[in-house]
């Protein structure tokens, strides 16, 4: 089931914020008056409580940094399944919480970073890709490699590899470097399966080009298309809890802390 944390995380910012100002405006001059002994209902205890702590999160939250978890394979071997990351807010520019309405320009996203974004079909569902191509880039891909603006991005043979699904099945594959044009990163290939080729396309202006790095494993731009700039969310830049359950160790210590390339 879909939920926005977001708006939950807002309202209920809200609501106790507006208790604990009409409790400082109205009413706790009404308890001094009383005496120290009148009882402070429930709701307001509460409020008071809570809403520092809920302010200091949404603001961090919306603006700074915010916690994702990672729900499938389509970024093996870079993201694993249960890897929480931390996803940078800012380094895109600032933008409202809620409706998500830019109002400080930053960098704009390049080439290889790990985005997360509101999935054009549907943007109440979160995605995340690695850029591949950005405005005015020219994309082919053709027998699972790459070509941007005409030139082959170079792939080297690591090993003999498994990429695990949701499900948690195994697939063996093929695990490349590949260099997009100085980001090398890992990517998972299944000689297998069909090369999903298209050729010659042009990313249009304030839009981009996301794939998996299980190519062969991964909905991204090769089946709904470009990315709109106002969708994207921010920049994955750290792996800060990653949870493999029993059959993987639990915890996996050796990917704590680890930064995303």
């Amino acid at each position: 089931m879909n939920f926005n944390f977001e708006l939950i995380l807002f309202y209920a910012t809200l609501l106790t914020g507006v208790i604990y100002l009409f409790d400082i405006l109205f009413f706790s001059k009404k308890r001094k008056k009383r005496g120290s002994h009148v009882k402070v209902p429930m709701v307001i205890d509460y409020s008071r409580s809570f809403f520092p702590v809920l302010l200091l999160v949404f603001l961090l939250r919306a603006f700074l940094f915010e916690p994702f978890r990672i729900p499938s394979g389509s970024l093996e071997p870079t993201l694993q399944i249960g890897d929480f990351i931390l996803v940078n807010k800012y380094d895109y520019g600032l933008r409202l919480p809620v409706v998500h309405k830019k109002v400080v320009n930053n960098h704009l996203p390049e080439r290889g970073d790990v985005v997360v974004f509101r999935w054009p079909p549907n943007p109440s569902f979160d995605f995340i890709k690695r850029v591949i191509g950005i405005p005015g880039d020219k994309i082919s891909y053709i027998n699972k490699e790459l070509y941007v603006n005409g030139q082959k991005i170079p792939q080297t043979y690591l090993k003999e590899s498994v990429a695990i699904d949701e499900a948690g099945n195994e697939s063996p594959v093929i695990e490349k470097e590949e260099n997009l044009l100085g980001v090398k990163h890992h990517i998972f290939i299944d000689a297998k399966s069909q090369s999903r080729d298209f050729k010659d396309i042009i990313v249009p202006p304030k839009q981009y080009l996301v794939m998996g790095d299980n190519r062969d494993f991964s909905a991204d731009s090769r089946m709904w298309g470009f990315v709109p700039e106002e969708n994207i969310v921010g920049k994955g830049v750290m792996i800060w809890m990653s949870w493999g359950g029993s059959k993987h160790g639990w915890v996996r210590l050796n990917r704590l802390g680890k930064m995303i390339e």
